[in-house]
């Protein structure tokens, strides 16, 4: 890394819609300590679209600006989740919010999340302004799947996002590995986009455990539960994870095995009841509603049941774990496709969510698995350590040309 780089602590601000789940703060996250804790000691500023940001990068030593919250139901359209005011009157409040906190940390460089203009054109504002200031690198940052290429190339269009990464971005990073899914192919991105696209590799998340720091014992007696094997399952923010948590709460576990839900601090309060119920009485099955780090459990687990997010198949990935994957298909087929790219690798088992059943995890579960110990051979798993590098040479080519 330049000398000239490692002289300074560059500020660098993170922003995520967070219009549904926790996925896109949870990366940026993850994305704030890699830098944090790199030979760049960035100066980090995280930009969340979500109140429960609170809850996770407090404890991880990340400062957070928490928009009012918006939220996206299934069928793609947004609303105010919390404030009792017009859509147009919240998205005003957030981009004014986001605009204002951007001007005065005045960051170096600006990573955006998945969102070319943000979400609704929410940062069109802020964009236009660090742009015409000058002094502010922007990086668009990409998960390895948006959606299928047909609904991405529509969407991209009638946002007008090439526009916006023409006019604004200096680089795309692609949190992924083109050897599972090349984004600048699948997309057809124009030319003059494609070549602002570094691939960043997979983001390994083993380090969240390192930047958690701390004794924190075994999670799963921390949980009550007795010694023995741990089938965990796993549905985002539970947003949409009412049948997957279900079907798991009534499955069958194999002899002596624990089960441990998570459900999400998303998941309505009527289906937390239902499970509840289904689960009373049954020795070795636990509830847990939010964790700010579920890695310490994934890390135990010898069987994961999931839904199909970015993060968690990182986490299985990275931990080499047995996994089965519900991917969710609507309104996106973002995590099935990634899901089906993964099991044509030999590193995942998927079953449709129109197959899901009750019956359908227990017989998973009842049969013998061998991890995927080939996961780190045929997937790029060193993101975290290429983001740094990318932003370095990002920065440092800024100021050789002023």
């Amino acid at each position: 890394m330049p000398n000239s780089v490692k002289a300074q602590r560059y500020r660098v601000a993170l922003y995520s819609h967070d219009t549904m789940g926790l996925g896109h703060m949870r990366r940026n996250l993850l994305l704030a300590q890699a830098l944090q804790h790199s030979p760049l000691q960035a100066v980090v500023l995280m930009i969340a679209g979500a109140r429960e940001a609170s809850l996770v990068t407090g404890a991880a030593g990340v400062d957070c600006v928490a928009l009012p919250s918006l939220w996206k139901d299934l069928g793609g359209q947004y609303r105010p989740r919390h404030l009792d005011v017009s859509l147009d009157d919240l998205l005003c409040v957030r981009a004014r919010t986001a605009a204002a906190a951007l001007d005065a940390f005045a960051p170096d460089v600006l990573i955006v999340d998945n969102v070319p203009r943000g979400a609704l054109r929410e940062l069109d504002l802020a964009l236009e302004t660090l742009r015409a200031q000058g002094r502010t690198r922007l990086v668009l940052g990409l998960r390895d799947v948006l959606d299928d290429p047909v609904t991405l190339q529509g969407e991209w269009t009638r946002a007008q996002n090439d526009e916006a990464v023409r006019r604004y971005y200096d680089a795309v990073w692609v949190y992924g590995d083109p050897a599972v899914y090349d984004a600048v192919r699948e997309y057809a991105f124009t030319p003059d986009v494609a070549n602002k696209v570094r691939y960043t590799g997979y983001l390994d998340q083993r380090a969240r455990t390192r930047y958690a720091g701390g004794p924190h014992g075994d999670p799963v007696a921390a949980l009550g539960l007795p010694p023995g094997p741990l089938a965990l399952c796993l549905v985002g923010s539970g947003q949409d994870g009412a049948q997957l948590a279900e079907a798991f709460a009534e499955a069958e576990l194999p002899a002596d095995t624990n089960g441990v839900l998570v459900t999400g601090p998303s998941m309505p309060l009527d289906v937390r009841r239902r499970i509840a119920r289904a689960t009373a009485g049954r020795p070795g099955r636990r509830i847990v509603r939010f964790l700010s780090e579920p890695t310490r459990l994934v890390r135990c687990a010898n069987h994961i049941v999931a839904m199909g997010g970015y993060n968690t198949i990182c986490e299985v990935l990275s931990f080499r774990k047995a996994a089965l994957i519900v991917p969710r298909v609507e309104p996106r087929r973002e995590q099935l496709i990634r899901a089906e790219r993964l099991q044509a690798l030999g590193l995942v088992d998927v079953l449709h969510p129109a197959d899901l059943t009750s019956t359908a995890l227990s017989d998973w579960l009842a049969r013998e698995r061998t991890p995927p110990l080939a996961a780190r051979r045929r997937v790029d798993l060193n993101g975290l350590t290429r983001v740094p590098q990318l932003l370095a040479e990002l920065v440092t080519k800024a100021t050789d040309a002023a």
